[in-house]
């Protein structure tokens, strides 16, 4: 058979392969009943309707015509990971707002619109934001500057 809709084609195999991995992870667990549900209780159910899910999906994308698969760009991937990674590793050391600044601005340089003036004003106001919301409402033992 043809597959008339390949974008939903794929995204069937990945909503039946990520059903079928909670499902094989949940096995490790003891299962309960409806009344008394045990750990692997919630894996398995979900893991079975996203893998039926996916299922409908790929059935209709072999006898629906549907969209192509759209171009995969690298670049945005790759900085928003970095980013993240980043920040994680430098909230420690250099503080909530170098942090926040790094993230922000290497989180925007992987976008296909990068404006120096609008990432200056939006590191700005999430810096602020963030250290009045996390560090002064939440009392979070977040360091705001290096050395704190």
């Amino acid at each position: 058979m043809k597959i008339k809709a390949p974008k939903d084609f794929w995204a069937g195999l990945m909503f039946i392969g990520f059903g079928i991995a909670f499902a094989l992870i949940a096995l490790n667990y003891q299962m309960g009943t409806s009344v008394r549900m045990g750990p692997a209780y919630f894996p398995t159910v979900l893991g079975g309707i996203l893998a039926a899910i996916g299922l409908a999906m790929l059935i209709e994308s072999l006898l629906v015509e549907g969209p192509k698969v759209a171009r995969f760009y690298f670049k945005p991937v790759l900085f928003l990971t970095g980013a993240l990674v980043l920040f994680g590793l430098l909230l420690k050391p250099l503080g909530l707002v170098i942090a926040l600044a790094v993230l922000v601005g290497l989180g925007a340089f992987g976008g296909l619109d990068f404006r120096w003036k609008e990432v200056v004003v939006l590191i700005v106001v999430l810096a602020i934001f963030s250290v009045l919301v996390f560090v002064k409402g939440l009392g979070l033992p977040i360091p705001v500057w290096p050395g704190d």
